[in-house]
């Protein structure tokens, strides 16, 4: 069996990667932040070293001997603005481990970036690795896709001097999402916190899917190439009545008024320019609102051997994770 190391093991993607790497009797080394809480990985066979994105020394030791390196760790924010602490997360923190990489000569990287890294549908059709950027042109490029996007072109300068893949994940849902992440919305649905739905467009997978999907890009994927892991193209409305029907709840019943929308949105970024976290701003009222948001994986599927299953069983045991763990 190999040696594999994976930064961002706390989170929903690296969590339930660190799980399947372990039941195929992998020695896993999970990098965390000091004092980062990793309860919910206790039945899982790890090592835990801290080691954060800033210390390339720290990170090196974490990859010493490593068959395999999985970046999954970043920032996620709705902030709009590219601020220090993004750059520093999912630019900076990159550069560091592609430079820990080397140092430690570990064999190769499997870095996590994501579809906003990629580009957005002009036609309707749903788009494939080779659709060009254009979140800037389209009006989505807030700090998440732009930084995930400079991280990414680093990877792949990177690529002509060490062996790194690179894998596009949608919208995930699925057991172990301690903070919550993605699964917030699984938990506003069911506490009637939304109060009604959008038409846009997003694409949702089960996590676990992917997780699979980067262990197969790890030992098929070619080197330099991003394949997208990407699950089901759903409107807002959809899966909202998806969550809704299997947690066995009352869906959001109304559409939201695009004027609504708009001025909660541009609220929300009043809200952001006094320093502080909006829940909601302009720019996540146009992700409400975009159909242009859909992906295949026709590549991962043929040179992968990448596959997915319905959603309901990733709302079904993300549910049940949460209710057991008193998030529900």
């Amino acid at each position: 069996m190999a040696r594999v190391a994976i930064t961002g093991a706390s989170g929903l993607l690296g969590g339930n990667l660190a799980v399947e790497l372990a039941a195929a009797g992998h020695e896993v080394i999970a990098t965390r932040r000091a004092g980062t809480k990793v309860k919910h990985l206790d039945d899982v066979k790890l090592t835990w070293v801290d080691a954060d994105l800033g210390s390339v020394s720290g990170l090196t030791k974490a990859f010493e001997g490593a068959d395999a390196v999985f970046h999954c760790a970043a920032a996620v924010t709705v902030r709009q603005e590219v601020t220090p602490e993004m750059t520093a997360a999912n630019v900076t923190g990159t550069a560091n481990v592609l430079e820990a990489m080397i140092a430690a000569r570990a064999k190769r990287l499997v870095y996590t970036s994501s579809v906003v890294a990629i580009g957005l549908s002009t036609d309707g059709r749903p788009c494939d690795e080779t659709a060009r950027w254009n979140f800037d042109t389209m009006g989505l490029n807030d700090a998440y896709a732009i930084t995930k996007k400079q991280a990414e072109d680093l990877v792949h300068r990177a690529a002509e001097t060490i062996d790194a893949v690179i894998v596009n994940p949608t919208y995930m849902f699925g057991p172990r999402d301690a903070r919550p992440s993605s699964g917030k919305m699984i938990v506003d649905v069911v506490k009637r916190r939304v109060p009604g739905w959008t038409p846009g467009y997003n694409n949702f997978v089960d996590v676990r899917d992917v997780a699979r999907g980067m262990v197969a890009a790890w030992h098929r994927g070619r080197r330099g190439e991003r394949y997208i892991l990407a699950g089901h193209d759903m409107t807002y409305g959809d899966v909202f009545r998806a969550i809704a029907r299997v947690a066995g709840v009352k869906p959001p019943r109304f559409r939201v008024p695009r004027p609504v929308a708009w001025a909660v949105g541009k609220w929300g970024d009043r809200v952001e320019r006094t320093g502080k976290d909006p829940i909601v701003n302009s720019m996540q009222i146009r992700y409400a609102f975009t159909d242009r948001f859909r992906f295949r994986s026709d590549k991962a599927a043929r040179e992968l051997g990448y596959t997915i299953g319905p959603l309901e069983p990733a709302i079904r045991d993300a549910l049940a994770w949460f209710r057991a763990n008193g998030i529900l």
